[in-house]
C-alpha cells in the first residue's frame, strides 16, 4: 500500500504544484505532466504488485467525519481496474504535454492540470476505497474534475451544454449510490466494505433486487449502459482529446467495478441478475453501434463505440453471473475472462483511438468527417496508429479487441450448445446478435478510416494537414504496441488477470478457461506469422514488377466525370445512409435532407444525414422539459420579498419538528 498512498500523494502535489506556478505556464505544464507520468507509474507498480500477490492490502486512519473512515485496500479486482488506469494515464499526460501546448498562457490552464491530477488520484481511491462514505467521496469528487476538464473550452456552448448534461447525469446516478449503501450500510450494520460482504442474509433483510436494481442504475449511468448512456456522447466529445482516453478508457470502468463489487456483496447472485444485465448489455451494443454509424463528428462515432464496448462487458458479466448460477462453471469462466480482458482491451484501444482521433483533428482543424479525407497521405505515422486502433475496436485479429470478444463468443456458444430448451434459443439469439453488432462495428469503422484518412482532401484544412509533432505521435505508438501484444498473448494477460478472475469467478476459474485460452491463442499467433509472411512476399513480388517499368500516377474511378473533384468521393452520410434509412428508420428516425440530381447534365446534389438518439429524443428531452415545466410554476414563491421567505422557512423547520415529535416514543 505503500507506493499506491505515495502515486495518490505525488499526483495530488503535482496538480497543486500546476496550480502554483500558474505565472510561469510551461513551467506548470511541466510540473502537471512530470507528476502525472511519475505518479501513475508509482500507482502501476503497485497495482501490478497487488494483482501478482494475489492477496488484499489494507490501510486505515481515523477521521473524525460522522459515519466515515479512511480506510483503503488493494484486493485482486482494484488492482486489475488500476493496472488499466495507470497504464493508460501515462500516455495520455504525455499525449496532454503536446495536445496543451498551444494553450500557453491561457487563464485556465493550470487549474486544467490540477484537475487533471486530481482526477487521476480520484479515481483510483474510487478502485482503492474499502468504507462508503470515502468512497462516495472520492466519486463525488471524480465527478467534480471530470465536469471541469469536460467544459475546459467553456467559451464554445455546445461545450457548456455537455457538460451540464453530464453533471446532471452524474449527480442523478450518485443519488440512487446513496440509496444503495444506505440499505447497505442499514443491514450490515456498518460502512465498511467487508461488512457488506459479511452481512449477507443478515440483519434487517433488504430484498436482493432491490439493491441490485440501485447499483444498476446508480453505476450503470457511469458506465454509460443503455439507456443512461444520454450523458456520454456528449462530455466525451467536448473535452480535450486525452481527457476524452481517460474518461472514455477508464472513468467509465469505475461503473463496471462498482457493478462488480456490488455482485460481490450479493453473492451468490440468481440467474435473472445475471439475465437482465446481459439482455441490458446486448441491446445497448446494439443501439450504440447504430448510432454511431450516423455521427458526423470523430469523437462522437468513438464515443458511442464506448457504449458499445461497455454493453459487450455487461453482456459478458451476466453471462457469467447467469452460468455460476445454472451451475456451469466453464461457461461462466469464459464468460468472466472475456468480460475482464475486455475492460483492458477496451482502455487501450479507446484510449489509442481517441488520441488518434485528437491528433488527426488537430492536423485537419477540425472533427467534422466530411471535411477530411486524404490524411493518411500527409500524416501517415499519425493515420496509420490511428487507422489500428479502429481495427481493434472492429474486432478484428489478431488485435486485442477479438480476443475479449471471442472468449464471450465461446461462453454464448457452449450455452447454446448445451442447455435445456429455453436457453439455449436465448443463447443463439444472443449469438446472432452479438455478431450482428461486430458486423455493424466493422461498418462504422470502415466508414471512418476511410471516410477520413483515405481519397481526396475534403477542405482546405484537410488538404494543409502534415505530420504533428513527436509527442502526439509516440504515445500512440505505444499503445498500438499493446494492442497487439493483447491480442497475441491474451494467454498471458489472464495470467496475470488471474487473481482477479478468481475473486469474480471462484478458484477454479482458470482450470476451466487454460483449453479455451490455448485455443485461441496459438492459432492467432501462427495467423498473424503466416500474414506477415504471406505480406512480406507479396510486397516482394510487387517490387520485382516494377522494376525496370515506368509507374505514373492516373485517377482510379472517375464515375463518368472529365474532370473529378473530392464532391465524388463517397461521404460518411452516403457511406451509411442504406443501414440509417432502410433498416432502422423507426428507431433512429434520422434527420436527413437529400438535393438530388436533376436534368440532364445537373449542376449540384447534396445528401446530409444524422441519426438521433432516441433515448434522448423519446425519453429523457420529453421528462425533463414536463419536469421543467411544472417546477418553473414554484418561481413565484421564491421571487418575493424577504419577510415571507422566512415564514417559508420556519414554516418549513415548524414542520420537521412536529414530524420528529409525532415520531418519538
Amino acid at each position: 500500500m505503500t507506493l499506491h498512498l505515495a502515486a495518490l500523494a505525488l499526483l495530488l502535489l503535482g496538480g497543486l504544484a500546476a496550480l502554483a506556478l500558474g505565472r510561469w505556464p510551461a513551467l506548470a505544464l511541466r510540473a502537471g505532466t512530470a507528476s502525472a507520468v511519475a505518479g501513475s507509474a508509482l500507482g502501476l507498480a503497485a497495482a501490478l504488485a497487488a494483482l501478482a500477490g494475489g492477496g488484499e492490502q489494507l490501510f486505515t486512519l481515523p477521521w473524525t467525519a460522522p459515519l466515515a473512515a479512511f480506510r483503503v485496500g488493494l484486493d485482486p479486482l482494484s488492482a486489475f481496474f488500476e493496472v488499466a488506469l495507470f497504464a493508460l494515464a501515462i500516455p495520455a499526460a504525455i499525449f496532454g504535454h503536446a495536445y496543451m501546448r498551444p494553450h500557453l498562457g491561457r487563464r485556465g490552464l493550470p487549474g486544467f492540470l490540477f484537475f487533471q491530477n486530481l482526477l487521476l488520484a480520484a479515481m483510483a481511491l474510487v478502485f482503492s476505497a474499502r468504507q462508503a462514505v470515502l468512497f462516495l467521496v472520492a466519486w463525488e469528487v471524480m465527478a467534480a474534475a471530470s465536469f471541469l476538464l469536460v467544459v475546459f473550452e467553456h467559451e464554445d456552448a455546445e461545450v457548456r451544454g455537455a457538460g451540464l448534461v453530464y453533471l446532471v447525469a452524474s449527480h442523478l446516478g450518485t443519488a440512487f449510490l446513496f440509496a444503495l449503501f444506505v440499505l447497505l450500510g442499514r443491514q450490515a450494520g456498518s460502512f465498511d466494505f467487508e461488512a457488506f460482504a459479511a452481512a449477507r442474509g443478515a440483519g434487517p433483510a433488504v430484498p436482493a433486487a432491490l439493491l441490485f436494481a440501485l447499483a444498476v442504475v446508480g453505476f450503470g449511468t457511469k458506465a454509460g449502459l443503455v439507456p443512461l448512456h444520454v450523458w456520454l456522447p456528449e462530455a466525451h466529445p467536448a473535452a480535450p482529446s486525452h481527457i476524452s482516453a481517460l474518461l472514455s478508457g477508464v472513468m467509465i470502468k469505475t461503473g463496471v467495478y462498482g457493478i462488480l463489487r456490488a455482485l460481490l456483496w450479493l453473492a451468490p447472485a440468481p440467474a435473472g441478475f445475471g439475465l437482465v444485465l446481459g439482455g441490458v448489455g446486448l441491446a445497448g451494443a446494439l443501439a450504440a453501434i447504430t448510432l454511431a454509424l450516423g455521427q458526423r463528428d470523430v469523437k462522437r462515432v468513438l464515443a458511442y463505440s464506448s457504449v458499445e464496448n461497455v454493453g459487450i462487458i455487461a453482456l459478458g458479466v451476466g453471462l457469467a453471473v447467469a452460468a455460476g448460477a445454472r451451475g456451469e462453471p466453464a461457461v461462466a469462466a469464459l464468460a468472466w475472462a472475456g468480460a475482464l480482458l475486455h475492460v483492458w482491451n477496451h482502455a487501450f484501444m479507446k484510449g489509442l483511438a481517441f488520441m488518434g482521433a485528437g491528433a488527426v483533428a488537430h492536423a485537419a482543424h477540425g472533427r467534422d468527417l466530411e471535411r477530411m479525407g486524404g490524411l493518411l497521405a500527409r500524416l501517415p505515422r499519425t493515420a496509420s496508429l490511428f487507422l489500428l486502433g479502429l481495427a481493434a475496436l472492429a474486432a478484428l485479429p489478431p488485435l486485442n479487441g477479438f480476443s475479449s470478444e471471442w472468449l464471450v463468443y465461446l461462453g454464448l456458444l457452449r450455452t447454446a450448445a448445451t442447455a435445456p430448451g429455453g436457453a439455449s434459443i436465448v443463447a443463439w439469439v444472443a449469438v446472432a446478435t452479438l455478431a450482428f453488432v461486430g458486423g455493424v462495428a466493422a461498418l462504422a469503422f470502415a466508414r471512418l478510416g476511410g471516410i477520413a484518412l483515405l481519397g481526396e482532401p475534403r477542405s482546405p484544412e484537410a488538404a494543409a494537414a502534415h505530420e504533428p509533432s513527436r509527442g502526439l505521435w509516440a504515445p500512440l505508438a505505444a499503445l498500438a504496441a499493446l494492442c497487439a501484444a493483447l491480442g497475441l498473448f491474451p494467454d498471458l494477460a489472464l495470467r496475470l488477470a488471474a487473481p482477479a478472475l478468481a475473486q469474480v469467478g471462484g478458484a477454479r476459474a482458470a482450470a476451466h478457461l487454460a483449453p479455451a485460452v490455448h485455443a485461441l491463442a496459438v492459432p492467432v499467433r501462427l495467423g498473424f506469422a503466416a500474414l506477415l509472411l504471406v505480406a512480406g512476399a507479396l510486397a516482394l513480388f510487387a517490387r520485382r514488377a516494377r522494376r525496370g517499368r515506368p509507374v505514373a500516377a492516373s485517377e482510379t474511378w472517375g464515375c463518368g466525370f472529365t474532370r473529378p473533384s473530392p464532391r465524388v468521393q463517397y461521404t460518411g452520410a452516403s457511406f451509411g445512409q442504406l443501414f440509417l434509412s432502410g433498416l432502422a428508420p423507426r428507431l433512429l428516425q434520422p434527420r436527413g435532407r437529400v438535393v438530388p440530381p436533376k436534368g440532364v447534365l445537373p449542376a449540384r446534389a447534396s445528401a446530409r444525414f444524422e441519426a438521433r438518439d432516441p433515448a434522448r429524443t423519446r425519453l429523457f428531452d420529453p421528462l425533463f422539459r414536463a419536469f421543467g415545466d411544472r417546477a418553473s410554476r414554484l418561481r413565484r414563491y421564491q421571487a418575493q420579498r424577504l419577510n415571507l421567505q422566512l415564514v417559508y422557512t420556519v414554516a418549513t423547520l415548524l414542520a420537521f419538528a412536529a414530524l420528529l415529535v409525532l415520531r418519538a416514543p
